[in-house]
């Protein structure tokens, strides 16, 4: 696998705000999910998803 340019210019300030508002959320406890946009519910599900498949192959490594 190569690439051509750096991967981290390609985390806008955008989803920079994204993560960290998903993180927020789930450590500190945020609204709950029916007083969130469904844009919202839907990065925040998204997040949860990757965040849970990275936690089972750190398991599968250890």
């Amino acid at each position: 696998m190569a690439t051509e340019e750096c991967p981290k210019s390609l985390i806008t300030a955008e989803s920079l705000g994204w993560l960290e508002a998903f993180y927020a959320w789930k450590r500190l406890g945020g609204p709950p999910v029916k007083e969130m946009s469904a844009r919202q519910v839907q990065a925040f599900l998204l997040l949860d998803r990757e965040l849970a498949v990275e936690a089972s192959h750190e398991r599968e490594r250890d």
